[in-house]
């Protein structure tokens, strides 16, 4: 297991920041999803660009019983990052912008947005709802490698 895996078992409350661009899809719906999963940490999003919550989102999420609506959108700025244990960056763009990149505190989720599909109402929410199940997956996996490190 990596390093930073011990490193965070070692800590009694982990926190987590989920980021991405503009932390109105993917970053949202991990943080909700995690709070849900990794009831033991700290967890928390934001973007480098942020935009107002997508009301895809939100609906996507409704369907699973979780309620991102109050959820707003939220600027990281350089000064901010060492205030977390783990930042999962969920495009590449956030990515590219997250100084931290290339220590043993990252992990990259490279995630496609949903906010660029096109489509009617019926196929938007499939597509929040496929990426937001990819986003649970890989939480599910973060949590199993974390409780192995206990």
């Amino acid at each position: 297991m990596s390093i930073l895996l011990k490193e965070l078992a070692t800590l009694s409350k982990k926190s987590i920041l989920f980021l991405c661009t503009g932390n109105s899809c993917r970053s949202q719906m991990a943080e909700g999803i995690a709070s849900k999963y990794l009831k033991e940490h700290l967890i928390s999003s934001a973007g480098t660009l942020p935009e107002p919550v997508n009301p895809n989102a939100i609906k996507s999420m409704e369907e699973i019983g979780i309620d991102i609506s109050s959820h707003k959108s939220k600027k990281m700025n350089d000064s901010d990052y060492d205030r977390f244990d783990l930042i999962v960056t969920l495009c590449g763009d956030a990515k590219d912008k997250c100084p931290i990149i290339g220590t043993d505190k990252h992990i990259h989720w490279g995630i496609e947005d949903p906010a660029k599909y096109k489509g009617n109402d019926k196929e938007l929410i499939k597509k929040y709802s496929n990426i937001r199940d990819i986003i649970i997956d890989k939480i599910k996996l973060l949590k199993t490698e974390l409780n192995n490190q206990k």
